[in-house]
């Protein structure tokens, strides 16, 4: 049997709320299993979106550093924003997604402070994607956040 892991957490997070809470006599503990069923809750929501939800932040960031490349004047970070920008997603495992985009991320953060550093028009057209992108991605997460 395959479980679904959506259904599973979502279950186990009614019968903590349902049955368990309101049958624990410690008011401190009911909280906290009425805290830990919502904690379920939420990871059943973010197992659905978890993947697509890194792959789409990580293109988003890899086309920004591709067009990073005419802007950039730093050699050693244009070679950088290439390589990164030619990267896939090829592991889709959470963990192997979340350590890309951290990867990317840190890029984006050295990227930033350049771009800051110039005064061009593309300059200016390229901080602003950044910034356009990281409104998005801030977004991105809060959904993953959102109360059920």
């Amino acid at each position: 049997m395959k479980p679904d892991v959506p259904l599973a957490l979502q279950k186990l997070a009614g019968s903590l709320l349902v049955e368990i809470a309101p049958a624990v006599g410690v008011d401190y503990l009911q909280r906290n299993t009425g805290i830990s069923a919502i904690m379920l809750q939420l990871a059943s929501e973010e197992w659905e979106r978890a993947a697509a939800r890194r792959v789409e932040e990580n293109e988003a960031l890899r086309a920004i550093f591709r067009d990073a490349a005419a802007v950039a004047s730093d050699a050693a970070l244009c070679a950088r924003l290439a390589a990164a920008a030619a990267g896939t997603d090829a592991d889709l495992r959470i963990s192997a997604l979340e350590a890309a985009n951290a990867s990317l991320r840190a890029l984006l953060i050295e990227l930033h402070a350049h771009v800051e550093t110039l005064d061009a028009p593309d300059a200016r057209r390229l901080e602003d994607a950044l910034w356009a992108e990281l409104r998005r991605s801030t977004e991105r997460r809060a959904l993953s956040l959102a109360p059920f």
